[in-house]
């Protein structure tokens, strides 16, 4: 079934449907990455809500916020469903670390790509091994990267398709999904923390600043990603 016809298959429907439609298509070969933001907390609980046999993982950098942490133990209480773990290789983090430092993604952008490299898209091209089909809670409205994406797409270098459930989703639309399910989220959220990444990579955001300023800010340009979600890193 080429991307076309699974596009086809699923338009019109409800998101809940659209993943139980998706789940059937690509049967075991199916997996939900998290990074426990809000946006993927409304997906997780459509997954474990309606028991849909979709695989939950989440990459574990090392660096993440206590209030992650919080948000994932949080979501394995309420569901009683496992998310698996996948961390970075520990000798390659033991050799960037003490060859540079443990803050070498500001001194460069090299270095950063580096770290997320490392921390990020190694343990996902693990995670995604042997998947044909990988959900993702990227939203348009998000940066000007991702408003040039597609809700869903077939990715020609992980050779899968890329389907994005709240694509069309405001903010706003997510917010209110979790709490009307009662949803754990992450309450960096409420202290002004829209896109949530690892510590010492985020901060806080004022009103009316791009979605995508609170990551990385020391470095300039609006296409700032860690390589997840593009094609090539630039």
């Amino acid at each position: 079934m080429d991307i076309k016809e699974i596009r086809n298959r699923i338009e019109n429907n409800l998101v809940e449907d659209q993943l139980k439609i998706l789940a059937e298509i690509f049967a075991d070969k199916i997996i939900f990455t998290s990074s426990f933001g809000i946006e993927d907390q409304a997906i997780t609980h459509m997954i474990f809500d309606r028991n849909l046999p979709i695989e939950v993982v989440t990459l574990d950098t090392g660096r993440l916020f206590p209030e992650t942490y919080k948000v994932f133990n949080e979501t394995y209480k309420k569901y009683q469903k496992k998310i698996k773990v996948y961390f970075p290789d520990y000798e390659d983090v033991e050799n960037m670390v003490t060859e540079k430092g443990p803050f070498s993604f500001y001194y460069s952008k090299e270095n950063r790509l580096e770290c997320c490299r490392i921390r990020k898209l190694v343990p996902l091209n693990r995670a995604l091994k042997g998947k044909e089909c990988w959900i993702s809670g990227i939203r348009a409205s998000q940066s000007e990267n991702r408003s040039q994406m597609d809700w869903i797409e077939y990715d020609e270098g992980k050779n899968l398709v890329k389907f994005y459930p709240l694509f069309n989703w405001s903010l706003e639309d997510v917010e209110k999904f979790v709490k009307e399910n009662n949803v754990p989220y992450n309450i960096l959220h409420d202290k002004g923390f829209i896109s949530i990444g690892c510590e010492p990579c985020t901060r806080a955001v004022e009103k009316g600043e791009d979605f995508r300023s609170g990551r990385w800010w020391w470095e300039t340009g609006s296409q700032k990603e860690c390589g997840l979600h593009v094609k090539q890193i630039p």
